[in-house]
């Protein structure tokens, strides 16, 4: 049986590089951000050779679908994960954990 992916919503593009260089299949890496002013369970995701490209959704505004908040994400990652960007919607960008 194949195991159920784990789907989280990328938020926050606009306050970095925006979103229009980001490709399906691309590889982000998730970084917990403890010291967040805003967000003690805030979980930045990072692109290689960019720095920050946004941050893993913890509101019910900007998750999408059947994605996972930051926050019920946040105690199923050690300090940093691996992730894919799966689809890129107008209403925002989904992607999988990785193994």
């Amino acid at each position: 049986m194949a195991k159920k992916k784990t789907y989280f919503t990328l938020t926050g593009t606009q306050f970095y590089h925006g979103d229009s260089f980001l490709e399906k299949d691309m590889e982000v890496k998730l970084v917990k951000d403890p010291d967040n002013d805003y967000d003690k369970e805030a979980i930045k995701v990072e692109l290689e050779g960019v720095g920050q490209i946004g941050h893993v959704a913890n509101s019910p505004y900007t998750v999408v679908g059947e994605s996972i908040s930051a926050g019920r994400l946040y105690d199923k990652i050690g300090d940093t994960a691996d992730a894919k960007i799966k689809y890129i919607m107008a209403t925002g960008i989904l992607c999988t954990l990785e193994d």
